[in-house]
């Protein structure tokens, strides 16, 4: 009886890891088949450090979201009530000017900002809304100086529920291995 209780364990657990075997293949070979565009806004260079690092991880093409003009120092500063991006920020309908992007192709699009106000920054609607992103997956990820990436999920998701917006992932600091290990979740 114990020999046969240990034959059907031993047959279980060789299942199981040829199981999980062909999982991990099937999951690599729908990550190649996927074509991705890791796309992001960068005013200081925080979130493109870290967009280079996913676009690395997953082989993706990598696209900036520009802003027209290019923000200065002055733009950035979220203290002086007038600056570019304070008044932006403050109105919900403002869409910044960027360069064109065309992530038409891609299957995966990624969408990574710096939080601003506790929203991800209004060009990332700009680019959102210049693209046909319908049926498309898209991951958000973020980078803050004290906030996390919440409220901006929340937000986007409600400006744009017909979008397949998947929970997005703050990413402040990270080295190359725990990027490999998020988009690995993804």
């Amino acid at each position: 009886m114990k020999q046969l209780f240990f034959s059907l364990v031993a047959i279980l657990c060789i299942t199981l890891c040829a199981c999980a075997k062909k999982s991990e293949n099937k999951s690599q070979e729908e990550v190649q088949n996927n074509k991705i565009a890791v796309t992001y806004f960068s005013a200081t260079g925080t979130t493109k450090a870290v967009a280079e690092k996913i676009a690395a991880a997953t082989s993706g093409t990598l696209f900036e979201i520009t802003p027209v003009p290019a923000y200065t120092a002055e733009d950035l500063d979220w203290r002086d009530e007038n600056s570019r991006s304070t008044i932006d920020m403050k109105n919900p309908a403002s869409r910044p000017e960027i360069k064109p992007v065309d992530v038409s192709e891609y299957d995966v699009v990624y969408i990574g900002f710096p939080i601003w106000w506790d929203e991800a920054p209004r060009e990332v609607n700009t680019f959102i809304e210049s693209q046909n992103l319908q049926g498309k997956k898209i991951i958000l990820f973020a980078t803050s100086g004290g906030s996390t990436i919440d409220n901006s999920v929340k937000m986007l998701k409600q400006t744009y529920p017909e979008l397949n917006i998947q929970s997005g992932k703050l990413l402040n600091g990270v080295t190359e291995k725990d990027v490999e290990e998020w988009v690995k979740e993804n």
